[in-house]
Parts: structure tokens; sequence; C-alpha cells
């Protein structure tokens, strides 16, 4: 998608009106939601259906689809050796008159609830040794496969161009930000996505090929606020961050908490700031 596309009104969806919405979805999949539990997020609907399903619904536009589509969640349905919800049907349409998709996709209902209730967490939860297996499992799996799909984390297609750029701007002491080796990622891995006690992940619309090492970056500096749990995600996963391409993505997420947009209040701050630090001091032997 270039950037003469029309670009779609910003619209919460915390606040805006969904009823058609919800009973087009349902006339489409032939289901039930559950209205009074709906999950509502920015740009997302969730909710329960009356044959024990999970019904997601999003809406985006057209300059945030990208050459890859705007089936994600169905195209992760052909992965082998990843925990996730299983994928049953899906529809879309183009809301009229405007540069927006929409898109519905009923889904195995996951009995574990999402490890963290946002992106990062701020306490231990105390996860089981099954768990972290599981987590190693599905992600080595991930990256041994192969997709013509390129991710979107935070729904930016992600390239050497914009990961040179965004660097650049923020830790301009690092001078070589060539990746190597490039792999499939889920590309939102963030403790919002996982669920436990029983592993799975979730939301898989922005996942594609992308630096190694970015998917344990995501999940890393999500837990930065509680040292020992980001402590037990670089051991697990020590093979990609340690990695030279791992670093970069360590540095590409940390751009986003300690970068022109960072703020004092943020837990993730300080010791962002510290482990930038780090990486840009490894970087730069």
């Amino acid at each position: 998608m270039t950037g003469s596309l029309p670009v779609a009104a910003q619209v919460d969806l915390r606040r805006q009106p969904v009823d058609d919405v919800l009973e087009r979805v349902e006339a489409a999949l032939q289901v039930e939601l559950d209205r009074q539990a709906l999950v509502r997020k920015r740009r997302s609907l969730g909710g329960r259906t009356e044959r024990g399903t999970w019904v997601r619904i999003e809406r985006r536009g057209f300059e945030r689809i990208g050459a890859q589509g705007w089936n994600g969640t169905e195209a992760a349905a052909v992965l082998q050796g990843v925990a996730m919800p299983e994928w049953y049907q899906g529809v879309a349409w183009r809301e009229p008159g405007e540069p927006v998709m929409w898109r519905a996709d009923e889904l195995e209902l996951i009995a574990s609830p999402s490890v963290g209730k946002a992106a990062l967490v701020l306490e231990d939860p105390g996860l089981p040794d099954a768990w972290w297996e599981a987590l190693n499992a599905s992600l080595d799996a991930l990256a041994a496969q192969r997709t013509p799909r390129i991710a979107t984390p935070d729904t930016a297609t992600i390239t050497q161009e914009h990961v040179t750029q965004n660097l650049g701007e923020v830790f301009p002491g690092v001078a070589d930000t060539r990746i190597e080796r490039w792999t499939p990622a889920h590309a939102d891995l963030t403790w919002a996505n996982v669920m436990g006690p029983e592993f799975s992940i979730i939301d898989w619309e922005d996942w594609g090929m992308a630096p190694r090492g970015l998917d344990a970056a995501t999940l890393w500096g999500n837990a930065l606020a509680v040292p020992a749990l980001a402590d037990r995600v670089h051991q697990e996963r020590r093979a990609d961050l340690e990695s030279r391409d791992g670093r970069l993505m360590s540095l590409f997420f940390l751009s986003k908490i300690v970068g022109p947009c960072a703020y004092e209040e943020d837990p993730l701050l300080t010791p962002a700031q510290k482990e930038a630090e780090r990486l840009v001091a490894e970087l730069q032997l």
C-alpha cells in the first residue's frame, strides 16, 4: 500500500456504537454473541458465543492493511506445532463509503485467561515450568516455518528500512542496523496475547516474517517492570535475545519506550533506559 491511499478516520470502538456491526457478524457467522460480556478495545471487539466459541472483530483502515491482505488469523491456521486457538470461520466486508475493512473470526474458546490485562505486567504471574516449555516449543516451531506474509507490529510493516530509521532516530550510536536473519513471528507477543496457566497465543492478525528475536524482545521488554520475570524470559529465549538480530530487536522495542514519546510515569522507562545503554554498548563492540 502506498502513502497516497486515503486514511481512515480514527474510531475508538470502546465508545463507538457497534450494535449494527454485531448484528452483521451474528447473521454472517450464525452465532449469538454474549453482549453483556463483550470485550471492547480501541480497534477490536471480542465475545463468547452461545455455542462456546469466541468471536474477534477488528476494524482497520486500508493504509494499515498492507500488501499481505486482511486474513492473518485465518492464515495462521496452517501453522504447525504452535499452541493457538483453532480457527473455524471468518467474514470480512468494507465499511460503505470509507477506506476501512471489518473482519470477524470465530475461534476456539481458550479456557485460560490472558496472563496480563495489558501489554505489560507489573507483578510476577507465577507461571509454571510447563508454560515456559510450551512457549519455547511454540516459538521454535513458528520460527522453523515460512510464509510470504510480512509482519506488521503496531500495524506497521516491518522492513529493514523501518528498523534502520527507528533505531537511527533514538540510538544513533548503533551504526550497523543490518538484519541478518528473518523468521516468522507473531509480531504482537505481549502479555495480553499469551494465555496462562495453560499456554496459548492469541490475536494472530499481524504475524509474518520479521527479524529474528522480535517476539522474544517484545515479551521481554513488556516484563521489564518485573525484573525476575524479564530475567526468566531472557533465560528461556537466550539464543534469540543474545543474537545480533535479537539485540537489535530489543532496541527496536525499547525505542518506543525511551524515544520521543517517553513519559516519566511509564513503569518500563527506568529499566528500559538501563537496558538500552547495555545493548548499545554491546552492539558497538
